[in-house]
């Protein structure tokens, strides 16, 4: 069973009846205690959710091994599943592929900018991929959109995030780092 579960997660597959579509809606409402603007879809860990029986099985992927948010992830998608009405209800967590910032929503990204913090830029480039390596000059500020903006230190207020400021508005800024 963790072997197929395992591929399901890692060809991105959801699967197909109905429960299974009302156990996804149900987890994807969850927010990220860290970013509350986003949810667990947008950021792109919910990576699969289904029904066995009376109970829910959803699988999320941490942003990182150490993701401390994990324990409140995992306890609101299970209170959401019983509030639900599911008899019973687990959250798996898989560390294999590694989540990357590629997996959150173009919708994601957005909340993010408008909540005031740059969304990731550009690609992980997971993987051996040839060609031209992109080189980030700049990240535009969330606040006024200016370019001239410098970074104050490599963690911000997660380890997700890098911590900048703008020489424009003056107004330092997390920015969430592209991995």
């Amino acid at each position: 069973m963790v072997t197929a579960m395992l591929d399901d997660v890692q060809h991105g597959t959801k699967h197909d009846t109905d429960h299974d579509e009302r156990v996804w809606a149900i987890a994807a409402t969850v927010c990220d205690p860290e970013v509350p603007v986003l949810t667990i879809e947008d950021l792109g860990i919910l990576r699969s959710a289904r029904r066995e029986g009376d109970k829910a099985v959803v699988t999320l992927t941490p942003t990182y091994s150490g993701c401390p948010a994990m324990g409140v992830l995992r306890d609101e998608v299970t209170a959401a599943l019983l509030a639900a009405g599911y008899a019973d209800a687990e959250v798996v967590l898989v560390l294999s592929p590694a989540w990357t910032t590629d997996w959150m929503t173009e919708a994601g990204k957005a909340k993010l900018e408008d909540y005031g913090i740059a969304p990731p830029t550009g690609t992980a480039r997971v993987g051996a991929q040839s060609g031209p390596v992109r080189l980030q000059l700049s990240v535009r500020c969330p606040q006024c959109g200016s370019l001239r903006t410098s970074e104050l230190s490599r963690f911000g207020s997660t380890a997700c995030k890098a911590l900048y400021t703008c020489a424009d508005c003056l107004e330092p800024f997390d920015y969430f780092k592209v991995h």
